[in-house]
């Protein structure tokens, strides 16, 4: 049976620490952390924040109704869930793990990669006045 647009819209809304807002012509889910699904204001589809590793698990699983969003943001990890193909059991599913990965804490960055800087780049030196009478 298809998800309606009302229906995960309902299932979106349940998950722990979720609201949602506008967000160009769709509406967007978001933990504190950030946005893990936008819904079409048609209704036609919604749009996971996977990693993409869930991206390529869920495509597999569900290749009929789930896909990467064409372009860069594809590449991100943005999947395209056509509401109309995919059955309620793994839209659920992908669901949660778009919420699970939004509500995780964010990496921090390690101290070793905090105290490495980038070499600056060498300068020239200035030509001497006996290598200007040179040339």
């Amino acid at each position: 049976m298809p998800i309606t647009p009302k229906r995960a819209r309902e299932l979106a809304l349940s998950l722990e620490n979720t609201t949602s807002y506008p967000h160009f012509d769709r509406l967007a889910f978001r933990t504190p952390r950030r946005t893990f699904a936008t819904l079409a204001r048609s209704g036609d589809d919604l749009n996971f924040m996977f990693d993409l590793a869930a991206q390529a698990h869920f495509c597999n699983l569900a290749p009929h109704a789930i896909a990467p969003v064409a372009g860069g943001w594809g590449r991100m990890g943005a999947t395209r869930c056509d509401l109309k193909l995919i059955d309620a059991a793994t839209f659920k599913v992908a669901l949660e793990a778009a919420h699970a990965r939004a509500n995780a804490p964010l990496a921090k960055k390690s101290r070793a990669a905090k105290s490495i800087k980038a070499p600056k780049p060498a300068r020239l030196a200035k030509p001497t006045k006996s290598a200007k009478r040179r040339g």
